[in-house]
């Protein structure tokens, strides 16, 4: 599994947020320094920050990481074997119509191109128990507030026109080891973020491009996003599809949130 930081979005129109994108961010460096900062402008506690995940296999590094794992970050290639798999399970699904009080989960549509980072943020301190780690009256705290109980395409709406998380992307996109590319760019990975929901248990794979949030199963009580369980049905469920097509190089990388060690 590749550990190196990279700039992230999908390759290719297939999985376009829209068909013409109202607007372009340009894209996020997959750091935990640069994720951490980012959320910590607007409004996320001192008490979580991002780390990298070196190793799904080896107890040893992956003891580094501190635990409970609120939420988990992949970055991909995006390989025809993800494309395929993606349409194919897309088809028998409608579009995501949920809002308010009664998600399991909260999910936001994409509509800004190459903001694949952003959303997997949003997703990962939006839900679970992160959620609680968001400092009251921040711009964070607001946006959520004000995004819960509409629609997907009002919460997008919404995403779009907010000033704090557009300020704040452009600053974090500056950040980072590589140099920052055009916001029209076209890079080749793409990244979903795995969460736990509070109310149902289960394993939530949250992806602003796909038809809305996608239920991987149930989790057992004190299992998070990097139990074994977790692991089996998001992370190496990618892996397996991609080992078993022959794809070549599996680039993969992971980081995660959880409690921070500063």
């Amino acid at each position: 599994m590749a550990t190196e930081h990279g700039r992230t979005e999908a390759q290719g129109t297939a999985i376009a947020p829209t068909p013409a994108a109202r607007k372009h961010f340009i894209p996020l460096e997959c750091n935990p320094e640069v994720m951490t900062a980012l959320l910590r402008k607007l409004g996320l506690s001192p008490a979580l920050q991002f780390h990298d995940v070196f190793s799904i296999d080896d107890p040893d590094l992956l003891a580094f990481v501190p635990r409970p794992a609120h939420a988990l970050l992949l970055v991909f290639p995006v390989s025809p074997t993800y494309e395929k798999f993606r349409a194919e399970e897309d088809s028998s699904r409608t579009d995501y119509a949920g809002s308010g009080a009664g998600e399991q989960v909260v999910w936001f549509k994409q509509t800004i191109g190459n903001a694949c980072g952003l959303m997997g943020l949003l997703h990962g301190v939006a839900n679970g128990p992160a959620r609680q780690h968001v400092q009251d009256g921040s711009d964070l705290d607001i946006f959520f507030q004000k995004a819960t109980p509409l629609a997907p395409r009002e919460r997008a709406t919404l995403l779009e026109e907010t000033e704090a998380l557009k300020t704040a992307h452009h600053d974090a996109a500056g950040l980072g080891d590589t140099a920052a590319p055009e916001a029209e760019a076209s890079v080749d990975l793409h990244y979903v973020c795995f969460v736990k929901s509070e109310g149902d248990g289960h394993l939530w794979e949250m992806d602003g491009r796909r038809k809305g949030p996608l239920d991987r199963g149930v989790l057992g009580e004190g299992e998070d996003v990097l139990s074994p369980a977790a692991l089996e049905k998001g992370v190496r469920a990618f892996l397996r599809r991609e080992e078993e097509a022959g794809g070549g190089e599996l680039r993969f990388s992971l980081i995660v949130l959880a409690e921070s060690l500063d």
